[in-house]
């Protein structure tokens, strides 16, 4: 027999001991990730009273695909939209979270005199805390349907987003090993560049083709094409300078907007789940504990400054976004640890090759600490918020509640310019980005191709003509686009002092249009530049009036929007999800509600004109939800039916009248149910018998006595199915089925 290989070997030992400690950590009710680190340790060189990894190069390879699995899935569970839903209190609470905390530890790390490699990557760890710890905590402590609850899963979702950018800074600033503004600056903008473009790319194409391909997916096939876009991504991220994580989680949330993001997750989540269990018990094969002893001190002053520091920031974060000092005392006390992300950070300065061998396992004892305290930390939020309300001064709390107070939206005015110039930001950077992409695979891929294939001047004439079309969308949206919007029209009616800033943003964003095709040309063809300007005056011009240019445009944008909200549309169509115009009605008084057709209702299988709701209740059925179908705007003689959900616009008092109507229409139980009793009898048809010469419908056994003839047995033994037609005769025996009293009834006749 073939000796068994180093990874398999290695791979039995890891898995074993993460399914013991798995049970055991899930025994204690502690979490499963502190179980997989000491599962890594027992597994690693460093404790010698168990079987030791042989490969551990070969663990590292896989332990790198489970971050990459991590990322893919977290991915898939983030929305870019859910940015806009968490709002201002969620991302001011972060950005002084993670800004204060990395400069708290580049200081602690530097005080301890290491590296400026070293300082920077520890800020960066504790500047994360632990979406699931917290999230398990909150489930525990009964806490998870709390006000403050929401903010810190807001926070954590901006954490985690946050993570994934400071994770491709971190690796920009380790490669180039140095802290130069502009070029972390240039970064920053090829890192926004970037995310922009795949985001708005793979939204675009990706859903089209899962679409085109939903017909062949299985679960087989469509887990193999999630992974293969998954790891192209990756591939792509890396050939561009990125992370490979930094890949995984940009395609794990273009999936994230398709209809089979749910699906997708659900067959990912046992991979995710394996290779992860892997990366995290390779995170505990780093913990040796002799390093662990030499460095004790740091180990402890990092867990006070995770413990004391997160606390303080969240809650300075908390104050400045407007909340109250309740709501930012219970945040603050909940973010007190770190978690998954500062496991892969640390993993990514191993990676790099920047950051000391003590770092690592310095980080996990850190991590171990805080985790476990955690419960405890959330605990003492009641506590302190008493201790600070008996001795905090009353000009200070008086001039906190005021602050709070003070966060209320903009005048009518103001918002209506910030909602315009926001639209108008939001193209110039959309458009422009798209703009320039094609620049770049125009002049490094087309233009090389055309030289080499055509002859003379006529490739540089076919080059921009394929720039400038595949431009041609954009570049009209990004003139025309917002010029009759609503907001556009209000201001201009609203003030005559609002028409030259409207006009001046129109011109600029004429002249940004212009400037591209000026580009493509200048660059293609060396001629004058006054030639040139006639020619970008008349490809503008053209692309103004021109029916195809605007068609194509819109059927982009549009193509772009339905992938965009079509989960949210799926959701409203099955009435998951209230539609977007129920949030208006909140102005007027009304209100829209679903409410479940109970089987047992009396009134189900009524036509609406029947039921007459709105002469009753004052209520009107604008959808009615049947499986996967919906009705919208039902006609009078549409019916519904049991099972059905209905949505049903009315006023606080008529949906409340009509719940309760509802709720009396149904049939309830009989008390004496068991009269309901079906039972079968033989009846023989003797010669005295009333029914010998009739045939069933004649004997009035169905409709007189309410029984049923289940068969006609004949006299040679024979069981027949009962022909209504047919007379009975003199010693046929009749299988009768009826309640109870209905069968004594009919055998007295």
């Amino acid at each position: 027999m073939n000796e068994l290989a180093p990874l398999i070997a290695d791979l039995a030992l890891i898995l074993i001991c993460a399914g013991i400690m798995t049970l055991v950590f899930k025994k204690l009710k502690q979490p499963l990730v502190l179980g997989y680190i000491v599962a890594g340790f027992i597994a690693s060189p460093h404790f010698s009273l168990t079987p030791s990894v042989m490969d551990a190069a070969s663990i590292h390879v896989w332990s790198d695909i489970g971050v990459i699995f991590l990322l893919f899935a977290l991915g898939l569970e983030f929305s870019f939209k859910k940015i806009v839903k968490v709002g201002g209190p969620a991302i001011i609470a972060t950005l002084t979270i993670i800004f204060g905390m990395i400069v708290l530890g580049f200081t602690v790390g530097s005080a301890f005199g290491w590296s400026k490699m070293d300082a920077l990557f520890l800020g960066g760890m504790i500047s994360m805390s632990s979406t699931t710890i917290i999230y398990k905590a909150f489930e525990d402590l009964g806490l998870a349907k709390k006000k403050f609850a929401g903010l810190v899963m807001s926070i954590l979702i901006l954490e985690d987003i946050l993570a994934v950018v400071l994770m491709v800074v971190l690796s920009t600033v380790a490669v180039s090993s140095n802290f130069e503004g502009g070029e972390l600056a240039g970064s920053i903008l090829k890192l926004a560049f970037f995310l922009i473009l795949w985001l708005l790319v793979g939204i675009y194409l990706i859903p089209l083709i899962l679409r085109k391909t939903r017909s062949l997916m299985n679960d087989e096939t469509l887990l193999v094409v999630s992974l293969g876009l998954c790891f192209m991504m990756v591939v792509v991220a890396a050939k561009t300078g990125f992370s490979a994580a930094f890949g995984a989680f940009i395609m794990g949330s273009i999936l994230a907007e398709t209809l089979e993001a749910e699906h997708i997750a659900r067959l990912v989540k046992p991979v995710k789940d394996l290779f992860g269990a892997i990366f995290f018990v390779s995170v505990g094969m780093m913990v040796d504990p002799a390093m662990i002893a030499q460095y004790w001190l740091p180990i402890l002053i990092i867990s006070l400054t995770v413990l004391l520091g997160q606390p303080f920031f969240s809650m300075v974060g908390v104050l400045l976004s407007g909340q109250p000092l309740k709501t930012a005392v219970q945040s603050a006390f909940s973010l007190s640890q770190i978690g998954e992300f500062s496991f892969i950070i640390a993993t990514l300065g191993v990676s790099l090759g920047v950051t000391a061998d003590f770092l690592y396992p310095i980080v996990v004892a850190v991590s171990v600490i805080t985790i476990f305290l955690t419960p405890y930390m959330i605990r003492l939020a009641e506590p302190a918020y008493g201790l600070l309300q008996r001795n905090l001064p009353e000009k200070v709390k008086n001039l906190l509640d005021s602050y709070a107070e003070s966060s209320e939206p903009r005048s009518g005015k103001d918002s209506l310019w910030k909602q315009y110039l926001g639209a108008v930001i939001r193209n110039v950077v959309i458009y422009g980005i798209l703009c320039l992409a094609v620049c770049i695979v125009g002049f490094g891929v087309l233009l090389p191709l055309a030289e080499k294939w055509i002859p003379g001047i006529w490739a540089h004439v076919a080059t921009a003509a394929v720039i400038l079309s595949a431009m041609a969308p954009f570049l009209r949206a990004l003139m025309i686009k917002m010029n009759k919007s609503e907001e556009f029209r209000s201001l201009w009616e609203e003030n005559k002092a609002n028409r030259a800033p409207l006009i001046a943003s129109v011109v600029i964003r004429f002249l940004l249009a212009a400037a591209f095709v000026f580009y493509v040309l200048a660059r293609l063809f060396h001629i004058s530049v006054l030639l040139i300007l006639l020619l970008v005056l008349g490809i503008v011009l053209f692309l103004l009036f021109s029916r195809w240019t605007k068609r194509y445009s819109h059927h982009i944008e549009q193509t772009f929007m339905t992938n965009l909200h079509s989960r949210e549309k799926r959701a409203e169509y099955l009435g998951e999800k209230k539609p977007e115009y129920a949030t208006r009605l909140l102005d007027k008084d009304l209100h829209l509600a679903d409410f479940d057709i109970p089987a047992e209702v009396e009134w189900a299988g009524n036509e609406l004109r029947d039921l007459n709701f709105g002469q009753h209740y004052g209520v009107h059925v604008v959808s009615i939800l049947r499986g996967t179908k919906r009705i919208n705007i039902p006609k009078a003689t549409d019916r519904i039916f049991p099972h059905d959900r209905i949505q049903v616009i009315g006023t606080d008092s008529g949906l409340e009248a009509f719940g309760k109507a509802l709720q009396a229409t149904q049939q309830s139980m009989p008390e004496d149910f068991a009269e309901g009793e079906m039972i079968l009898r033989r009846l023989a048809v003797g010669a005295g018998s009333p029914f010998i010469g009739k045939n069933l419908v004649e004997s009035g056994i169905r409709n007189r006595y309410h029984c049923l003839v289940a068969g006609v047995e004949k006299p040679d033994g024979n069981l027949h199915v009962p022909n209504a037609t047919l007379p009975l005769e003199d010693g046929d025996v009749m299988w009768l089925v009826g309640e109870h009293k209905d069968i004594e009834a009919l055998m007295a006749v």
